[in-house]
């Protein structure tokens, strides 16, 4: 039997939830859902995992941004933060601060010398495995050493 898509594992994981009477799981998952589906129908043709992913990582980015703004209201808040960590579960292992840092000096080394060329070498490769801001501070921190050797 072939392997699951990532799609699929997620309305599985929906329907059982749903079958639980999870309600908040149910209704997360049923969100992402058709975020990809509104995902696929931009884009005229079904997601591979690849892009399953980003749609994925961008609801974790606007979930952690909206937990920031959320700040006098924890037990929203909270919820978000909540939200992050089930939909984290479904997404590739993020890549660590040194692997980060690996690429990122890799790309410099291969002549991007602003943080423009850098972050357009490295953010296709990156995608959905780091968050864009965690990069961004890493690709300023490695530029900055590097002009100032």
């Amino acid at each position: 039997m072939a392997e699951l898509t990532l799609k699929d594992r997620i309305r599985q994981d929906m329907n059982a939830a749903r079958r639980q009477r999870e309600r908040d799981r149910t209704r997360l998952l049923s969100t992402l859902l058709s975020d990809i589906r509104n995902r696929e129908i931009e884009k005229r043709h079904e997601l591979d995992d690849a892009e399953v992913a980003e749609v994925l990582a961008r609801g974790v980015k606007l979930r952690n941004e909206a937990a920031e703004q959320m700040a006098s209201r924890p037990e929203l808040a909270a919820r978000e933060r909540a939200e992050v960590e089930i939909i984290q579960a479904y997404m590739p292992a993020q890549l660590s601060e040194e692997e980060i840092r690996q690429k990122i000096v890799n790309a410099i080394e291969a002549g991007a010398a602003n943080i423009g060329a850098l972050m357009g070498r490295v953010m296709p490769e990156l995608k959905g495995r780091a968050e864009g801001r965690e990069v961004n501070r890493i690709a300023r921190e490695e530029l900055a050493r590097r002009s100032g050797d």
